[in-house]
């Protein structure tokens, strides 16, 4: 099956929806991709995917592991420090 393209892809405003981060109302916009709901929020950005039962779908927690190498492997210098003892503290 193909993945329609952007202009093929008809989102559709959810009268009476409210977004689950903003709370705003009548801002939330549905459509599917090859059978798998949509949907999204003109105020914020909110985004998230649904499944069969209409649930949301939580998305990857990004951690070192499931993220591109090229984005890990930064190295950062690191800076030195100089300690002076503390005069208050007795030997």
């Amino acid at each position: 099956m193909t993945t329609p393209s952007k202009s093929e892809i008809k989102k559709r405003f959810i009268a009476g929806a409210v977004c689950p981060a903003c709370q705003a109302m009548d801002g939330i916009r549905m459509w599917e991709v090859e059978d798998i709901p949509h949907r999204d929020c003109v105020h914020c950005g909110y985004s998230d995917t649904l499944n069969a039962d209409g649930n949301v779908v939580p998305n990857e927690i990004p951690t070192r592991v499931n993220t591109s190498a090229l984005h890990t492997n930064k190295i950062q210098k690191g800076q030195a420090l100089q300690f002076f003892p503390n005069p208050k503290l007795k030997k």
